[in-house]
């Protein structure tokens, strides 16, 4: 006797009860249509992960409370299992629902609770304390939140007591990073084998300020094998009968999504939802002929379509005719609307006017960064008035060291390629090219030396090292946290190294006061990594012993 069990993965929207419940009465509605005995719902998916702070107020946890049970008495036919925000004996609870007969029958509390990275956990929930198994069709069925299946020798401990497990329901929101579905696959793997049992994993979708939670909800047999994934950035159910002894029948195939690829879909996803999800419509993107702008503008129009973004050019005197027309080609082949606005008029008025102040002159940094904060606030003027939303088109390597100007290219409501490094930049642009079928984004642009264009013959390694260097550098520093010493025993200058560094560590500031963008690599700038902006620790060279 096999239990048929449905995975419902739904792009879910923090603190929208009436909106969440209605996407699960929705794949309700088609899983009975599919006769699915037990629909899984992801975690917190009644009310959007992750609701942080509003978990402090007592009417949101209320509402939660309120959310479940009308869901209860709304979808009474089938076994349900949904996460939720559990305020009991005076503390919060991550929570799994079980509903059936139109009422709550049993809840789960999360016991291990994940406090790094981009978690906060142990700031709002208190661990629970026991298992939680109910019997379907006289199999096995133990409930799990998303880290209790992360520390495989802890469940097997903590779940020891229980005989005849037939099931392991997991549900997760767990955030998208660039290859982290093959370690999700390995852990679910290795578990399912550990504990003899087959693993129904349900994952959260959808974009959440700057995390993007990537579905790809999953079946593994009691051997260890992956049987069935479901659609990767899309909302999506996924059904299979399970047998009690660890079988698993299931239509859908695993498939695989190319890095690049899951890459690109992450920035749409998390681009869309961020602008939508926060009431706009249209996005405002100013292109300057270079090759981040003309991305963030491909990622733009497949999230929201070609009639939704507007891109203006704002040129001067330092702008070289072939950016321009690049510029206006990019426009062209998105099929998106276009402004030529040139600012070297406005440029030579604000000059004039600071110039009346001792010590200003136009030879310098400030009024390099002067034009970028005019085009900012053209673009924010515009985003005034129409209700736009100004994506910034600064890259990670930029980014990281500072190579960006306050209220100038960093003004704007949302960075889509905030985390994306600049040398994956280039793979990202030549995707969309092949993605399309033709070229969105010019092989002209493409191939130009990386410039600001803020003087004559300005190049981007004027100031900083070749990307594919400074990646490397950036990578180690910021990702895999190694030291100064270590990045040089990895092969790279120790001159160099100490400059970028210190770049980095100079302009955290800076980077407080960029928009949100989406995260794409294990640790971002914002919620993954928190550096105190006063701060005076520095590493230095050591010192060789003669």
């Amino acid at each position: 006797m096999s239990l048929r069990t449905g995975l419902a993965q739904i792009n879910t929207t923090v603190g929208d009860f009436a909106g969440n419940i209605d996407k699960i009465r929705q794949m309700y509605a088609r899983a009975k249509q599919e006769k699915v005995e037990l629909l899984v719902f992801p975690e917190l998916s009644i009310c959007g992960y992750p609701p942080e702070d509003l978990l402090l107020k007592k009417h949101f946890l209320a509402e939660n409370k309120k959310a479940v049970q009308q869901l209860a008495k709304d979808c009474p036919d089938i076994t349900i299992m949904a996460g939720f925000a559990e305020a009991a004996d005076g503390v919060c609870f991550n929570a799994l629902a079980i509903l059936g007969g139109g009422k709550i029958t049993k809840v789960y509390h999360k016991t291990l609770l994940p406090n790094y990275g981009v978690f906060d956990e142990k700031r709002y929930f208190n661990s629970g304390g026991e298992p939680a198994v109910i019997k379907i069709k006289d199999i096995s069925v133990i409930c799990t939140i998303c880290e209790d299946i992360w520390e495989i020798q802890w469940l097997k401990k903590f779940l020891s007591g229980i005989p005849g497990k037939n099931l392991i329901i997991n549900i997760s929101a767990s955030p998208f990073h660039a290859g982290k579905i093959k370690q999700r696959i390995a852990v679910l793997e290795d578990c399912a084998r550990t504990l003899g049992c087959p693993i129904a994993y349900c994952n959260a979708v959808g974009g959440q300020d700057e995390l993007v939670f990537d579905g790809r909800s999953m079946f593994v047999d009691s051997t260890g094998k992956l049987i069935a994934k479901a659609a990767a950035f899309e909302e999506d159910l996924l059904i299979a009968d399970i047998e009690a002894d660890g079988q698993i029948k299931a239509e859908s195939t695993p498939t695989k999504t190319d890095y690049t690829e899951e890459i690109y879909q992450a920035l749409v996803l998390g681009t869309r939802d961020y602008i939508k999800k926060n009431g706009f419509n249209k996005a405002l993107i100013g292109l300057s002929g270079g090759i981040d702008s003309a991305l963030t503008a491909a990622i733009a129009v497949d999230a929201l379509g070609k009639e939704n973004v507007i891109g203006v050019t704002m040129p001067t005197r330092f702008n070289a005719a072939e950016t321009i027309s690049d510029a206006e080609k990019v426009a062209k082949n998105l099929g998106i609307e276009f402004h030529n606005i040139p600012i070297e008029p406005v440029l030579k008025n604000f000059n004039q006017e600071l110039g009346k102040v001792a010590g200003w002159n136009e030879k310098g940094l400030a009024y390099e960064n002067l034009q970028a904060r005019i085009r900012g606030t053209i673009l924010m003027s515009m985003s005034n008035q129409f209700g736009y939303l100004v994506m910034t088109t600064g890259n990670k390597s930029e980014t990281a060291v500072g190579y960006s100007t306050l209220y100038g290219d960093t003004a704007g409501g949302f960075s889509a390629i905030k985390d994306v490094p600049k040398t994956v930049v280039y793979q990202l642009s030549e995707y969309v090219n092949k993605l399309h079928g033709r070229e969105i984004i010019p092989q002209s642009v493409i191939t130009r030396i990386p410039t600001a264009e803020l003087r004559f013959g300005q190049k981007d390694s004027d100031s900083l090292p070749e990307y594919d260097i400074l990646d490397g550098i950036l990578k180690a520093y910021i990702e895999e946290e190694k030291s100064l010493p270590e990045i040089v025993k990895q092969g790279f200058d120790a001159e160099t190294v100490l400059k970028v560094i210190g770049m980095v560590d100079r302009n955290e500031y800076k980077r407080r006061l960029c928009p949100p963008g989406v995260k794409i690599t294990p640790k971002a700038f914002g919620r993954d990594r928190r550096m105190p902006i006063t701060n005076l620790y520095r590493q230095q060279i050591p010192r060789q012993n003669n």
